[in-house]
């Protein structure tokens, strides 16, 4: 009793410090220690000195719940510490043995049995052996015991008996063994025992009978066992004050479970199948200091199942597939001071569901725009999802950088290349409509980073405000829509590009020019065809809620928990299914010409001409190639390490968003236009008839042609078809015009 006044103390003291500090401060602002400075929940516990005397960074860990209760009911002194001898008091002990004062330590040291030496050993250490079965009165004899460690044995029976004698035994481990039934009666004799540690073994099997006799048992521990169903498990424990089920395979708890468990503080319920609590489970344990329900089933939490917890500091209901919380759910709890709440996706969250914890120090949510209706907690994590921060947008400033330069690079670029294509006579108008739509759909994903840098500025010092209303609006879902317009379109036009030069090449004789309307049709049913990729999820909000709005930059690239499983397949679909399939189209084709041009070329070309320009094919392929993979490739491993169910940072999401997926929009400006032979012989001539017609400044003479540009026209036209060019080859016949009007 003395304990729980002194928790309640603490409590008190904690509570009184609290309202001091927070009656200084506005609501979302909590003071410098002694300073009269306030500092916004943001600043604090964030790694950095905001204070300058560290007053922000103090008090961060959660030592609520278990940890404080632990300090508090089991750190008591041991007054036998300075009374023990170096010098070994048993005796003869076996080989391997070491023997101090009266403690016996056999650790690892291969035996089969239990060791016999004198009677009055008062600690036995038998962990790392081969024990196999603790045979009845095997124990009788040492009833000075006070502490048996039999860790990491190979433990798979024990008998009722095994442990008759046992009377001043108060430490019992029988940890990482395989046992699976404990009979009723076989803790009979242990009166002082006050821990009895049971964790990783296959324990499937026991009753509440089976703990008579531990009427001072304070800890008991059965993480990782195979329980399915615990009834009234306290009724031969009094005194039980500390329960750990952790990873076993309960699936519901029932309205006497817990019914004789009076004294409990600490029930931790975690990693089971849990899927359904009574309402009146927890109404006998009004003295709980903690609660674990994380990692169940749970989909619905029974309204007034924490209505008699007052005492409870710590409430973990994390990772629970749970709907919805109501309003009041948390209103009893008033000392409440660590909530977890991690992974639950609250549709109705609203400030007043916390406003009743007052003295909440810690909280933690699914996602970090949630801290805004808890700004009266210090510590309220996640302070970031990789991509935003409680400040920005984009929480790395590099980010914040390089979204403007990769924006404008890539509407620059294609916005010129669309300009300087009608100055391009030379080549095929349908291969120029190709390209122009490329470039216009490169195009769309420069407005989609143009877009994210300017809301990134709007937002600037004071996102987490504003984040849940901007991931939920309008203009995240347009513009997430944007982007996946740009990059399916691009993909699919990729495609079409490359199987028209791959039919080109290896297949010359049969290949035919498209005709305008194929080329139109097929422009036509790409678009149409991306815009039904890009928005159907807004089309379909029912089955694939809030698609685009997941993250900040409002790509659906999914690496965390998704919204619905329609979502999740969706995206798994687009990435998985049609990217990768098109990439592999792209890469195969590729390879496929380059190797139809090196056979062909080693048949009908002198050496040295031919392997210059397969060396110049094959840079230009490979700069293709390379590009695709880029992008790509790190987008197909993000998405089989999340379907893999693996931890992925936000970090690498916005790196991808930002750096690697625009890979592909940038350059291909630069790869299938500005580096092609019509293109450069444009851009000579539009500087020759400029530097013709251009008058000279004091001189009546003529211009003549510039010698340069002449050394560099007489250059072009003496190779006659430019080994730069992709797709030209030196075959068994003249390639050059077919394979310039594919290019």
């Amino acid at each position: 009793m003395q304990v729980f006044v002194a928790v309640l103390l603490v409590c008190g003291v904690s509570a009184l410090n609290i309202t001091d500090e927070r009656a200084a401060c506005p609501l979302g602002y909590f003071p410098c220690g002694n300073l009269t400075m306030c500092l916004p929940q943001l600043l604090h516990c964030n790694g950095v000195d905001d204070c300058g005397n560290q007053a922000d960074e103090e008090n961060c860990g959660d030592n609520n719940g278990w940890p404080h209760l632990f300090d508090l009911i089991f750190g008591m002194p041991n007054h036998n510490a300075d009374t023990k001898t170096n010098l070994c008091l048993l005796g003869v002990v076996p080989e391997l043995c070491q023997c101090r004062d009266l403690e016996l330590d056999c650790n690892g040291a291969q035996l089969q049995d239990i060791p016999v030496v004198a009677v009055n050993v008062t600690m036995m250490s038998l962990q790392r052996n081969w024990l196999q079965k603790l045979r009845a009165n095997t124990f009788s004899k040492y009833q000075s015991l006070k502490r048996l460690y039999l860790q990491h044995n190979r433990i798979e029976e024990v008998s009722p008996d095994a442990f008759r004698g046992l009377h001043n035994l108060t430490r019992l481990y029988l940890s990482y063994n395989k046992i699976s039934v404990l009979m009723p009666g076989v803790f009979r004799d242990l009166h002082n025992l006050e821990w009895l540690i049971l964790e990783n073994n296959n324990i499937h099997q026991m009753s509440s009978m089976t703990f008579s006799g531990l009427d001072s048992l304070v800890l008991l521990v059965l993480l990782n066992n195979s329980l399915t169903k615990v009834d009234d498990i306290c009724q031969e424990m009094p005194r039980l004050n500390w329960l750990d089920l952790e990873g076993n395979l309960i699936e519901s708890i029932g309205n006497a479970s817990f019914c004789s468990c009076t004294m409990l503080t600490v029930l931790v319920l975690q990693r089971n199948r849990i899927s359904h609590i009574h309402e009146g489970a927890f109404s006998v344990l009004q003295k709980l200091g903690e609660l674990d329900l994380s990692n169940n089933r749970l989909a619905v939490i029974p309204p007034n199942l924490f209505i008699l917890l007052g005492d409870l500091l710590q409430l973990n209901i994390s990772y629970n597939p749970i709907v919805e919380l109501q309003v009041d759910h948390f209103d009893k709890l008033h000392k409440l001071k660590s909530l977890g709440i991690e992974g639950i996706e609250i549709a109705n969250i609203q400030r007043r569901m916390f406003e009743p914890l007052k003295y909440l120090t810690h909280i933690y949510f699914k996602k970090f725009q949630y801290c805004g209706y808890a700004p009266h907690v210090r510590s309220c994590k996640p302070n970031t999802d990789g991509i935003s921060s409680f400040e920005d947008l984009l929480a790395n400033i590099v980010l914040r950088v390089f979204v403007w330069v990769v924006s404008a690079t890539t509407c620059f670029g294609n916005i010129f290349v669309v300009c300087m294509r009608s100055y391009i006579h030379s080549e095929n108008k349908l291969h120029a409509m190709c390209i122009i739509s490329l470039c216009c759909a490169d195009g769309l994903m420069g407005i989609y980073l143009f877009m994210i840098g300017a809301y990134d500025l709007k937002f600037r010092g004071e996102y987490n405000r504003h984040a849940q209303a901007w991931m939920d609006s309008g203009q995240c879902q347009v513009i997430g829509s944007l982007a996946m317009l740009s990059t399916e379109v691009s993909v699919l036009l990729l495609t079409y590009l490359t199987l028209e030069k791959y039919i080109c090449i290896v297949y010359p004789f049969q290949y035919l020019t498209p005709g305008r309307r194929r080329t139109v049709s097929i422009l036509l049913g790409i678009w149409v065809f991306g815009f039904v990729v890009a928005f159907l999820p807004l089309a379909c909000k029912g089955l694939f809620r809030n698609f685009y709005g997941t993250n900040g930059v409002c790509f659906p690239l999914h690496s965390e928990q998704p919204e619905t499983l329609w979502s999740h397949v969706y995206s798994i679909v687009i990435f998985l299914g049609l990217n990768l399939v098109a990439f592999l189209i792209i890469v195969l084709s590729y390879a496929s010409m380059f190797y139809n041009i090196q056979r062909t070329g080693t048949q009908t070309t002198k050496y040295s001409n031919h392997i210059k320009k397969e060396v110049t094919i094959a840079k230009r392929f490979f700069s293709i190639v390379i590009t695709d993979s880029l992008c790509w490739i790190p987008i197909f491993i993000l998405k089989i390490l999340s379907l893999l169910q693996m931890e992925i940072p936000g970090t690498i999401c916005s790196w991808v968003v930002i750096f690697i997926l625009p890979i592909n929009s940038a350059l291909n400006p630069i790869l299938y236009t500005l580096t092609t032979r019509p293109f450069k012989e444009t851009i000579l001539q539009v500087w020759a008839n400029y530097r013709q017609q251009r008058p000279l400044l004091g001189s009546h003479r003529p211009h003549q042609p510039s010698l340069i540009w002449q050394e560099m026209w007489s250059m072009e036209n003496s190779h006659g078809s430019n080994p730069d060019h992709p797709l030209e080859t030196a075959g068994t016949f003249d390639k050059t015009t077919t394979l310039e009007n594919a290019s």
